[in-house]
């Protein structure tokens, strides 16, 4: 099923409307859809280099957009839609544990799962369930979402097709350990 999805998502990113796809794919994959946008924006930046930067912009806005719906399931909707998505990605069990420790990181896990391939919208949900701060969840979603989204629109504007691979294959590592460099800087200063 998951092969299906991946070719269709594929399929939008060359039709005449691959931007409102973008968009709705963005948008969804923030609060439930299990496929990136990356998988769109890759092929989309490759095919007109010019737009990369809208197309990360379109990327961000619906994604922070989704993830306040995703926030929303976790505050409202949490037994009737939030708890099957969880357990659809195998969180339900962890999620108690992961909502303790959440209370007291949650901006950084926002950003940290915005900016990694970690599943975004376990934690918008979480971020609902919580009570996180509206302004504290929209500031670090924009954060952590347009970091990825420009840093892989830069990317692909810069170095093209050759790029690609590295891209699909070492970018949710290079994250993470970006993350853990912000983190590290951040605790070594005494901010955190």
């Amino acid at each position: 099923m998951l092969r299906r999805l991946y070719n269709w998502t594929i399929s939008l990113a060359q039709s005449p409307h691959a931007l409102w796809a973008l968009a709705i794919v963005s948008f969804i994959e923030s609060s439930f859809f299990p496929i990136p946008p990356d998988v769109l924006m890759i092929p989309m930046i490759i095919a007109r280099p010019s737009r990369a930067f809208l197309i990360a912009g379109i990327a961000t806005v619906a994604s922070v957009a989704g993830g306040l719906f995703g926030y929303y399931i976790g505050a409202a909707l949490m037994e009737t839609i939030g708890q099957p998505i969880l357990e659809f990605y195998g969180k339900d069990a962890s999620f108690e544990e992961m909502a303790a420790v959440f209370n007291e990181y949650g901006a950084w896990a926002v950003v940290v799962a915005g900016v990694t391939f970690l599943p975004f919208k376990v934690i918008t949900i979480a971020s609902g369930v919580t009570g996180l701060s509206i302004p504290v969840f929209i500031a670090s979603s924009i954060f952590a979402r347009a970091l990825r989204f420009f840093i892989v629109a830069a990317l692909l504007w810069k170095f093209g097709v050759p790029i690609r691979d590295f891209i699909e294959r070492r970018l949710g590592l290079m994250f993470v350990l970006f993350c853990v460099l912000l983190i590290g800087g951040f605790a070594l200063i005494g901010l955190i």
